[in-house]
């Protein structure tokens, strides 16, 4: 049986009132740096401080200091109190590029058949949707509308024979590839599968 004592090498009990060992926080501005990039509301000091256990004034305090901090370092973002909180925001000099990021750098990518649709458009326009859905073997009228909504082609006219719309790119299918003109467009030849040779040369119905 263990003495009060206890053995040597044994972990002395913890007395009552006292409180356990705590890995220590790292520092306040570290702390409030961590819980603002997570937040998606502005968070009141008063939070802040019951959470971190220091007192309220020395939060405000470290927040208008972090602000200053980031100001004078130039950096890309900032911590602004509005609403009754506080929260993160991006420079307002940032704003245009930010904006394209969001704009561009975030769209969905294009799967592998509406990049099929589109390359059958770019060589063939104008060209109906069923010419494409030939070109390609499969039915093309789902990618053809995306190809529609994402502003890479458009209807162009009507075929006089059977009435089928036609499309063609636009001009921002030009500014995406950074292409001046359709004449800038690569060959082709080297990359088509047979199926669409064999439509460039008329053999396809």
């Amino acid at each position: 049986m263990t003495s009060p004592d206890g053995p040597a090498g044994t972990v002395p009990p913890v007395v009552a009132g006292e409180p356990p060992d705590v890995t220590p926080l790292p520092g306040l501005r570290t702390c409030l740096e961590a819980i603002l990039l997570v937040v998606d509301e502005p968070v009141p000091d008063l939070l802040l401080a019951q959470v971190l256990e220091r007192p309220r004034d020395e939060v405000t305090a470290e927040l208008r200091a972090m602000a200053a901090a980031w100001t004078r370092e130039g950096r890309g973002f900032d911590v602004r109190q509005v609403a009754g909180g506080w929260r993160l925001y991006t420079r307002e000099e940032c704003a245009p590029v930010v904006e394209r990021f969001l704009r561009d750098g975030q769209e969905v990518r294009l799967t592998q058949a509406a990049l099929e649709a589109l390359a059958v458009v770019a060589y063939r326009q104008p060209v109906s949707r069923a010419r494409v859905s030939a070109v390609r073997g499969v039915n093309c009228d789902g990618v053809m509308r995306t190809l529609t909504l994402r502003g890479l082609i458009e209807e162009q006219s009507t075929d006089p024979e059977t009435g089928a719309i036609l499309y063609r790119t636009t001009g921002y299918f030009l500014e995406r590839l950074g292409l001046a003109s359709l004449d800038e467009l690569p060959d082709l030849a080297p990359f088509l599968p047979e199926n669409m040779e064999d439509d460039q040369d008329g053999t396809n119905p």
